[in-house]
């Protein structure tokens, strides 16, 4: 049985050895986006390449959605960017916000903030910075966001109550998220679930799409709503590794969809509890 500790530590190892690899390298290894097989990489990725502000030594392939695309971000607004990698999706986002608004990555990985400094410093933006911190503990005080993207990494951290309540806390009242993710219909196998190679990957971490939106909306969310979906196909000669041709056959048979989602939601402001009846019985 993984513990939340001994998942965190797994996840950073993996996500050290991907910044020190090519986007190349990554598409064809087990710690790249394409769950360990290039066969499906255009399935489960985006291509950034024609996106302002895109800047391609910061692009790893490890995203399954473009956040920034559904967003409604705008000139002037401060974002924070979840699992920021080496700064790709960051950078889109500059490219909107402009140079009178903020953009705050943030990722537990030394190497990943490392490699994504040097990008900005290369781009010399300074309304750009990279923090290194944890999700279920972000490195930010209340209601300094008016925007929080992710992109394919909440089904990395152990425990997403926390994780959306701490992004809800990091939000300014009305501010909004877009999150690209991936989330499950129907069970995966229990030996995937164990595996390493499938938590880094984004299969195993994944929970279901209810259960997903649920603790959206216990956080706190509202007007919660999918802007993209699409199935995610885990290539057979990935199962091969790990499954016998009978377990194979029977998850083949199965009703398991394994799905990229972009989810939008909103933080409404609290009514002023000086309001005349607000406050009262």
């Amino acid at each position: 049985m993984q513990t939340t500790e001994s998942i965190k530590e797994m996840v950073k190892d993996k996500y050290s050895q991907i910044a020190k690899q090519s986007k190349e390298q990554n598409e064809s290894s087990c710690c790249g986006s394409s769950c360990c097989s290039a066969v499906d990489y255009s399935l489960f990725s985006e291509d950034y390449s024609k996106l302002e502000g895109y800047e391609e030594s910061a692009d790893l392939g490890l995203g399954c959605g473009v956040p920034t695309q559904f967003a409604n971000i705008k000139q002037g607004d401060v974002v924070i960017d979840l699992g920021s990698g080496a700064g790709n999706d960051a950078f889109v986002a500059r490219s909107i916000v402009g140079e009178k608004g903020k953009v705050i990555g943030i990722d537990m990985t030394d190497a990943m903030i490392e490699k994504a400094r040097l990008n900005n410093e290369k781009l010399g933006f300074n309304n750009v910075e990279f923090r290194l911190g944890d999700i279920e503990k972000i490195p930010g005080t209340a209601g300094i966001a008016d925007v929080v993207i992710s992109n394919c990494v909440l089904n990395l951290v152990p425990d997403k109550e926390k994780a959306f309540s701490e992004i809800y806390r990091v939000l300014k009242d009305d501010g909004h998220i877009c999150i690209s993710d991936i989330v499950l219909n129907g069970e995966i196998p229990e030996k995937l679930k164990s595996l390493a190679e499938m938590y880094a990957g984004c299969v195993s971490g994944a929970i279901q799409k209810n259960e997903y939106l649920k603790i959206m909306n216990k956080a706190g969310f509202t007007n919660i709503s999918i802007k993209k979906e699409k199935p995610i196909n885990i290539p057979e000669d990935v199962l091969d590794q790990y499954l016998s041709k009978e377990e194979i056959a029977t998850l083949s048979n199965s009703k398991l969809e394994v799905l990229s989602v972009t989810v939008y939601a909103e933080k409404k402001a609290r009514e002023n509890c000086c309001a005349p009846g607000c406050c009262s019985g």
